[in-house]
């Protein structure tokens, strides 16, 4: 008779984990009052402890603990492999690229159009062509740049002024990208948030003094018996299994919170805090460096539109849509297009 497959292994195994999840957020000691539970469990609730030979209890603890310890440590080694093949492999690609645009730079510009790019390039060949006979090459292109650069600086400036006014009284962001307020302080990337929070006792702080609530859009921190420190809605939404707090030196509780959205900027931690100005935030080119070519142009793109929308100003893509309605309007002069309405 076969054995369960390594998927239904692991169901099996996983089958307890919201029950456990549940008990061991209820367990402010941590690992060590949650292992205190179940052996008291044992003890008043079953026959464990007496109802075998002497020493029965005792293997077959150490021999779980022994058969755990045994696959968590293999469990570790192959991360650690994993996370050095993934470094070399960074590493490698990011040699790689460098010498391509070494060679890039010493080749002559050469750029490959696509397709519908040689088409469009093709149509305006073809269509400049045609305005040759009537009008000189120049007239129509001088006063195109005229049109291009005249009316926008003036409209950007509108733009910069409104923003100027609606980001009055944001926080700077601090080193971290978040902010530094009095009782706390929390900085963040794209995709996790740190938050740390100093208390003021005279005592070595333990799991057991301090209350921490993740939720999904909720957050509680606090000292037992004291009002919270914080207690509010989040920003937007965490994954709680990857989040986790623990207490450092014995006096600051550190708060880690893992982001579902992983493609943008907080601009408060709670809902009661004041807001920080995204528009200022400087990602860390280390951060970025770390993300192979496709994914760091995507967040690039979307870190360059985020911050065009705060400004009310036009995305990539929006602006690559009017530079083509341009084109086609620089084109066709004859065509009225002062009523025209465009989305």
């Amino acid at each position: 008779m076969m054995g369960p497959s390594a998927a239904e292994a692991a169901e099996q195994e996983e089958r307890f984990d919201g029950m456990l999840l549940a008990m061991a957020q209820q367990h402010q000691g941590g690992v060590r009052e949650l292992v205190n539970t179940f052996f008291s469990f044992l003890r008043r609730k079953t026959d464990f402890f007496i109802g075998g030979e002497e020493g029965v209890a005792e293997k077959l603890i150490t021999e779980t603990f022994n058969h755990h310890n045994k696959l968590a440590q293999k469990e570790r080694k192959e991360k650690k492999a994993r996370q050095e093949a993934e470094r070399r492999e960074k590493a490698e690609r990011a040699a790689k690229l460098a010498k391509e645009k070494k060679q890039e730079d010493n080749e002559p510009r050469i750029k490959e159009l696509t397709e519908e790019e040689a088409e469009r390039l093709q149509q305006e060949i073809d269509q400049k062509k045609e305005q040759k006979q009537d009008e000189p090459r120049d007239v129509s292109v001088k006063p195109c740049e005229n049109q291009t650069d005249s009316p926008e600086p003036s409209k950007q400036e509108t733009d910069d002024e409104e923003e100027d006014e609606k980001d009055k009284g944001k926080l700077k962001p601090n080193s971290g990208n978040g902010a530094d307020l009095p009782n706390y302080r929390w900085t963040q990337t794209l995709s996790e948030l740190d938050l740390a929070i100093p208390f003021k006792v005279n005592f070595r702080l333990k799991g057991k003094d301090v209350v921490v609530d993740i939720q999904r859009r909720h957050l509680k921190v606090g000292l037992k018996g004291h009002p919270p420190v914080i207690e509010g809605d989040l920003y937007n939404e965490v994954k709680v299994e990857e989040s986790s707090w623990l207490i450092e030196d014995g006096k600051i509780v550190t708060v880690h919170l893992e982001k579902i959205n992983k493609m943008e900027w907080w601009s408060k931690l709670v809902s009661m805090d004041p807001e920080i100005n995204t528009k200022k935030i400087n990602p860390e080119n280390s951060k970025l460096s770390d993300l192979d070519s496709e994914t760091r142009s995507m967040v690039e793109k979307m870190m360059y539109d985020q911050r065009q929308k705060s400004m009310g100003l036009p995305t990539s893509d929006e602006q690559k849509k009017q530079d083509i309605l341009k084109k086609f309007m620089e084109q066709h002069p004859e065509m009225d297009f002062s009523k025209a309405k465009f989305n």
